[in-house]
Order: structure tokens, then sequence, then C-alpha cells
């Protein structure tokens, strides 16, 4: 195989991803093939071929570069901050590049590695890092849950995604309010002694 830090293998793999990308928005997973990809970037098949020898594999480093929010780096209060991170995912669910890969990730076979491979990874993101946000409101006294917190992806993201990829309708921050309302009592704010305290124990590596 060629030197991979040859700049002209740099700008082929760019080119041929750039068209690959433009295909996923355009017209969904199923038309991320050689072929296709070949004739939008311009290149021969071959060319496809030997960076991507499979079609899953192409598919795979098409879908990693579109950007997908997953609740990173939660600030107190936490419930406006998760709310604004509901308003941003919706809004991304209404992007035909976004729809393409979460179809692509619903339509995977479950016996497929590849696809069982994505679909974990994505819930596991999405669990911890909102498990994480969760949690933290519930230490400080922000949020007194009504159900249990593990369930929460299903309560705050799964409606998201049936509104916007099924009912093709638009998520309204009155929707985002009451899915956030159902699991829980939120404060105003946490108590400041407890928000501190939580702090300290993020600090020095203690708490869960």
């Amino acid at each position: 195989m060629a030197d991979s830090t040859d700049p002209r293998i740099t700008r082929s793999r760019e080119a041929i991803l750039s068209a690959a990308r433009e295909l996923l928005r355009e017209d969904g997973p199923a038309a991320v093939t050689h072929q296709n990809v070949a004739k939008r970037a311009g290149v021969g098949r071959a060319t496809v071929y030997r960076h991507w020898p499979q079609p899953k594999l192409l598919l795979d480093d098409t879908m990693a570069g579109v950007r997908m929010p997953f609740f990173r780096d939660p600030v107190p209060p936490v419930r406006p901050w998760l709310a604004r991170q509901m308003r941003t995912l919706a809004d991304e669910l209404a992007l035909p590049e976004i729809q393409a890969v979460t179809a692509a990730l619903f339509h995977g076979a479950p016996d497929e590695p590849d696809a069982t491979a994505r679909r974990e990874q994505l819930i596991a993101t999405i669990s911890g890092q909102l498990g994480t946000a969760l949690d933290s409101a519930a230490r400080t006294g922000e949020l007194q849950a009504s159900a249990d917190l593990l369930d929460a992806p299903a309560f705050l993201i799964g409606p998201l995604v049936f509104r916007s990829m099924f009912e093709r309708r638009p998520v309204t921050d009155a929707m985002i309010d009451h899915l956030l309302n159902a699991i829980g009592t939120w404060t105003a704010s946490p108590s400041p002694a407890a928000d501190q305290a939580d702090v300290g124990r993020g600090r020095d590596g203690g708490g869960a």
C-alpha cells in the first residue's frame, strides 16, 4: 500500500470522504457505494477500493465525519444546560446528514458486528455522559428523580428521535420542558454548599 503520508493520498482520501458525505446527506447510507462515491469524487473505482476494500469500512469512515452532540461537559445548574443540549440534539436530528447516520444505525442488521459496535458505542456515549449530568444534579439536590436514571436516555432522547425521524415534525421547547419534568422534580438551583461539595469531590477524585 502506498505511503499514507503522501500528500496526494491524503488529498485523494479527503476528496473521496467529502463525496461520500454528500451522498450520505442527499440519498442516505445506501447511496454510499464505491461506484457512486468514485463518480462523485472524480476518481477511479479502484482508488476507492484501495482506501476502503469493503463498503462497510467506507460507510464507517463517512459516518465518523458527521458531527453529533453527546451531552459533553455539564455545568450547573444542570436543567437549563440539559434543555439547551436537548434543543441542540433536536435541531441536529432535523438535518439530513444526521438523519442519514441515525438511519444507518437503526437499519444495520443485529448480527452485523460493525453495526452492533456502532450502536453500542453511541448508546454508551449518550448514557454515560447524560448519566454523569443527571447524577450531578441529583447529588446537589437540584433533581429529585421520579424514575430510574438508567432509563433517562429512553425518556429524554427516545422521544426526540421519534418526533424527528418518524413523525418528521419539529421538537418544540415545550416538549423538551415536558420531558425534563417527566424524570423528576427540579429545584430552581442547587444548594451552593452541596454544589461546592460536589465540585470538591470531582477535584479530589472522590464520589461516584
